[in-house]
């Protein structure tokens, strides 16, 4: 029933192209991840920094998702992605000759972050609320999973293959910036692959509202729909605390690459897809379990698995535990996403979900206040005592979630979410 609900998903062409634009995109994040990751920690040596710019990339999630959402449920959501996407091919050629030009400074990573960061924040909440548009409803987990799979497929190879092409063009010399600059070539590639396969959707994505009450009235219509229905309000929650003690794994690997484990760029990609290597489990786990049953409480279980591993990362000191550890991270990272997205998707309103997905992907943008103060104990007390105070940290919160919020509870309880 699963591999059939998989092949199901797959074979609606429309779907197909949407998920193969998409994956064209998620290589070209987690590659860019991995050259900006290394070149600005070679250049400032400073935990602190990469937190800033983590903060570029996420602040525009906070200042323009909800805007992001209007248009997704106002605009042909197509022609919102393809010319976002074309934007962020254009953003990165230019990127990438000032690196080749020798003149590239950290304030250049903060720009092109914030740049990016805003580009996301207006585009994203229209490719997520498109997928219910291709597809049949009974079909909607197997598909929140498969593009995760996507994702998490782009954070095996792209990770790799970046920091290898770095290596193998700096030939020896860690100061090189010719690799970077290759590297950004191919992620500008990859963005403008991703707007001409997304032209071949011949699905417009068009409004699904019948009135428009100006932006502001839209945007406070999206908040007020939160908070009216529990069910999303919890998932809400259950979304944001992974991203504020989960995801600082992401913007300090750099980091812990370097001074735990001793590695350098070619180390890094090997280790972030192993992160990938465990995601793509996870998530072809769940597009095959998308019938299972009591899945609000599985959300709340894969949290704190989630956060133990983090913690466990944290505390080796290992390669090879590495590997195992952040292997984990991604097989429950995963899961849990899937998940949360699956639900969500399911239980919102069709003509609210544009707003409804801003509204998650502002909350994400939140990170930087988990990134900062894990960031501080990391320059203070090294970076591996910092990923441990982040999964305990990770942890206590979903416990607290739960006694705190009768919200988070009843989910875990309610017979539509088994």
């Amino acid at each position: 029933m699963a591999s059939r609900d998989i092949y199901s998903v797959l074979a609606v062409p429309n779907f197909r192209w949407l998920w193969v634009g998409s994956l064209g995109s998620s290589f070209a994040m987690n590659m860019q991840m991995i050259a900006r990751g290394w070149f600005v920690y070679d250049l400032t040596s400073s935990a602190m920094d990469l937190a800033w710019v983590t903060l570029s990339f996420m602040l525009p999630s906070v200042l323009f998702s909800l805007y992001g959402g209007v248009l997704a449920d106002r605009l042909p959501k197509r022609k919102l992605i393809v010319f976002a996407q074309s934007l962020n091919a254009i953003a990165t050629l230019v990127m990438a000759w000032i690196i080749f030009s020798g003149t590239v400074v950290f304030w250049d990573f903060i720009w092109f972050g914030f740049f990016n960061g805003s580009i996301l924040a207006l585009s994203m909440p229209a490719r997520q609320a498109f997928v219910p548009e291709l597809i049949p409803q009974p079909l909607i987990f197997t598909a929140m999973a498969l593009n995760t799979t996507g994702w998490n497929l782009s954070r095996i190879v792209g990770p790799a293959l970046a920091g290898l092409l770095i290596a193998w063009l700096a030939d020896g010399d860690k100061q090189s910036a010719f690799g970077v600059g290759v590297v950004y070539l191919v992620i500008a590639g990859l963005y403008l692959s991703s707007a001409l396969t997304t032209l071949l959707v011949n699905v417009p994505g068009d409004s699904s509202q019948s009135r428009r009450d100006g932006t502001y009235n839209e945007m406070r219509e999206g908040l007020a729909y939160v908070f009216a229905q529990p069910r999303i309000f919890a998932l809400l929650l259950l979304s944001i605390i992974p991203f504020l003690f989960g995801m600082p794994l992401n913007t300090l690997l750099p980091a812990f690459n370097q001074d735990v484990l001793g590695g350098h760029a070619d180390s890094l990609g090997i280790l972030v897809s192993a992160m990938g290597g465990g995601a793509i489990i996870g998530s072809m786990m769940m597009a095959a379990m998308g019938d299972m049953r009591r899945k609000g409480r599985w959300l709340v279980i894969s949290s704190l698995a989630w956060a133990g591993a983090t913690a466990a990362f944290g505390i080796t000191g290992d390669v090879a535990l590495a590997m195992l550890a952040i292997a984990l991270i991604g097989l429950v990272s995963a899961w849990n996403m899937s998940l949360n997205r699956g639900l969500l998707q399911h239980t919102v309103d069709a003509h609210m979900r544009g707003r409804i997905m801003s509204i998650d992907m502002m909350f994400h943008g939140l990170m930087p206040l988990g990134v900062f103060p894990i960031s501080w104990v990391a320059e203070h007390y090294g970076v591996g005592t910092a990923l441990l105070v982040s999964g305990i940290a990770f942890a206590g919160m979903i416990v607290l979630s739960m006694v705190l919020s009768p919200a988070v509870r009843a989910m875990t309880r309610d017979a539509r979410a088994q």
